[in-house]
């Protein structure tokens, strides 16, 4: 690639066409020779890729009726990048009039230039195969996942190898017949004015100044502004893939106050609003340092608190539950929803496995920003389960196939309440390793290893148990299941085998001496992949829960119902009465208020409600719009309704975004809360 950028030796700025050739005579205009053929070439070069991304997702596109529009917004969110990119050697062109600079200066714009050509171009290249795991163009998701290049080489190798060697090999052959393009032409080195330099160099800044903002209105064009239909994946192929990334980085700078792309709300308002829930009605909130803080008293009493085990499955979506509408590859699952507590209209708060994390083991609810697992404010003195558990003498730990490092949760979990770290660097001789670490039924035998020997100590105990064996490039060991489908290497394969894995695990956990006295919770962390033509694709929110063990009684819950209101649900159950900030329901306390669940897709928000009909929902959009929608679950299809959503039931929506990011940002959602407003630790409810 180096190689591919190597400069040219031009000893003066000031360059004007010599002979009669296509590229002497274009574009050949002194200090911007290099500038203006970046702009041409970006431009064309982006919009030949939307018209063929256009192409390739016809049927979703035209089912917008909006193509036309599709191309030409895309044209002009072209331009905003375009712009952005050339801002730092137009700043700079003044420098070219410094005697002896001018040489640097035209070096230093060839290389930038390219460099930026060169990025765009891959972004593009790229773009494809995110679509198809994705749904979406790439996004701050593709930013995440550099952080961990062994895990993401291994994912590309193993199960993208052909699109990332074309991808490769496309980008070096573009970027060679780029620079030729850049060099091509014979211009002589003259001297313009300082006036017709500093002129049109004013003039150049004007240009920029204006394809950036790209409005008169108040604010600047943001992605926001572009999302023309109700489809998020056609939104995002009005965006070039370079845009998509640098606004992701751009705004990782804004994660504690994400939420006030929707809007604000005063605090005093947001904190009432964002508490005014049926099943908080019995608690008191009375501590001005900690507005969530409450004593939760435990709805069943027991003599002995039991133990908790969470299995969190990864990507295991009511996509492959039958009983939940979808595929019949989790036998095993189905098997043991009739021995528990089965939640019917259960969902995730978003599409991660660090989203899913800090709903299920922290109770936290959603925000536009990163999971708070990733984020710094909460590696410490956070609220979790672990945390809250530890307090009352609890054993904790976490359990995972691969490096706890991932997506941050080391640190997270160690500096949050939890005691010991199991991961793939302690499991002894593993029957398979793959790209993710060893295979789930390796997790599940150290497991129950573990859970054994933390019996034996006469201890209570809580135990995160993570699989990851359903993850591209689904690699799982041979001879374990009767394949769903060839090739083996398929989502719906590795979904049947981490069922069997987990079923396997239930099967010994049954025969051994815990079971008695542990609670166990199976929930995923959220569905394989979220696509559609939805605005917020609302059935890949949809998940299985099940709770069982100990003297768990089989019955169906079918109120709607969020991987937040899961830990208040737990704890009441184990016996653990607790002061803490979480804001979830508890079911055991409350089988029959309406539900509601919180959604954070993209720079999507939405809150859906249970109502007589059918569930509704609040969508609150970055540019401080809000739709209403219509969800038929039969169906699996959202409804975008053209009436106004209330004032009321958007300042709702809008204090439940507001509250996370609030909580956070003031580190308002301490593990060492109190409870009282005189800082007594015990609040008895309210009768």
């Amino acid at each position: 690639m180096l190689a591919l950028i190597k400069t040219t030796s031009l000893p003066l700025f000031m360059i004007t066409a010599e002979k009669s050739s296509f590229w002497s005579n274009l574009f050949c205009v002194g200090p911007f020779r290099y500038l203006i053929r970046t702009a041409v070439l970006a431009l064309v070069l982006l919009s030949l890729s939307r018209l063929a991304l256009v192409l390739w997702q016809y049927d979703r596109v035209e089912g917008t009726d909006l193509i036309f529009q599709v191309l030409l917004q895309g044209i002009r969110a072209d331009i905003i990048v375009v712009s952005l990119l050339l801002v730092l050697p137009v700043l700079l062109i003044p420098l070219a009039l410094v005697r002896g600079l001018s040489k640097i200066w035209f070096q230093f714009s060839y290389v930038w230039c390219l460099l930026a050509l060169v990025l765009l171009v891959f972004m593009e290249l790229a773009t494809p195969a995110f679509i198809l795991q994705y749904d979406v163009r790439p996004n701050r998701l593709f930013v995440e996942y550099l952080k961990y290049p062994k895990e993401v080489l291994s994912t590309l190798w193993f199960g993208f190898r052909l699109p990332l060697v074309f991808g490769l090999v496309a980008t070096l052959a573009l970027t060679w017949l780029m620079r030729q393009v850049f060099r091509s032409g014979k211009c002589s080195l003259n001297h313009w004015s300082l006036f017709k330099t500093l002129g049109l160099w004013c003039l150049a800044l004007v240009l920029l100044f204006a394809g950036i903002r790209s409005t008169t209105d108040h604010r600047p064009a943001n992605p926001a502004i572009f999302a023309i239909t109700s489809d998020s994946m056609v939104n995002s192929l009005v965006l070039s893939s370079g845009y998509s990334v640098l606004y992701a980085l751009y705004n990782l700078k804004h994660e504690a106050r994400s939420s006030e792309i929707y809007g604000k709300l005063p605090i005093e308002q947001m904190l009432k609003q964002s508490l005014d829930w049926p099943w908080l009605k019995s608690y008191q909130f009375n501590n001005p340092h900690y507005p969530t803080a409450h004593w939760q008293q435990a709805v069943m009493k027991r003599e002995k608190p039991l133990n908790l085990v969470i299995v969190l499955q990864e990507s295991l979506g009511a996509t492959f539950v039958k009983s939940l509408g979808g595929l019949a590859v989790t036998p095993e699952l189905e098997q043991l929803k009739q021995q528990g507590i089965w939640f019917e209209n259960l969902y995730a708060t978003g599409t991660r496995s660090v989203r899913g994390i800090e709903a299920v083991v922290a109770g936290f609810p959603p925000t536009p920003a990163q999971s708070t697992v990733k984020l710094s404010n909460s590696q410490q003195h956070f609220t979790t389960l672990a945390s809250i558990l530890k307090a009352q003498g609890y054993q904790t730990q976490f359990i995972y196939g691969g490096e706890a490092h991932f997506d941050n949760m080391r640190s997270f979990f160690t500096g949050n309440g939890v005691d010991q770290i199991v991961d793939q660097s302690q499991m002894q001789n593993p029957v398979f390793t793959g790209s993710w670490g060893a295979s789930d039924e390796d997790v599940f035998t150290t497991a129950h290893q573990q859970l054994t020997a933390l019996h034996q100590q006469n201890k209570p105990f809580f135990s995160l148990i993570f699989t990851s064996s359903n993850h591209e490039p689904f690699e799982f060991p041979d001879g374990r299941i009767e394949l769903n489908e060839e090739p083996k290497a398929r989502v719906n394969n590795a979904v049947k085998y981490a069922d069997w894995a987990m079923g396997q695990f239930f099967r010994k956990a049954k025969q051994s001496d815990y079971w008695q006295d542990t609670l166990f919770l199976i929930v995923a962390d959220h569905d394989n992949r979220v696509y559609g033509n939805n605005l917020i694709p609302v059935e890949k929110f949809h998940i299985p829960g099940l709770i069982l063990g100990a003297d768990t009684k089989p019955e169906l819950l079918t109120s709607l119902a969020s991987q937040i209101d899961l830990a208040p649900t737990l704890l009441s159950m184990m016996g653990i009465s607790s002061c803490h900030t979480m804001t979830g329901r508890d079911f055991t306390l409350d089988r029959t208020s309406p539900g509601r669940v919180l959604l954070q897709f993209e720079n999507y928000f939405a809150l859906m409600q249970q109502k007589p009909q059918q569930p509704e929902l609040v969508i609150l959009k970055p540019n401080g719009e809000t739709v209403a929608g219509l969800y038929q679950p039969q169906q699996k299809q959202l409804n975008l309704s053209a009436q106004t959503v209330s004032l009321a039931d958007k300042n709702t929506a809008l204090a439940l975004v507001q509250l996370p990011s609030y909580l956070y940002r003031e580190q308002k959602n301490s593990s060492s809360a109190l409870c009282g407003q005189h800082g007594s630790n015990r609040m008895k409810t309210a009768e």
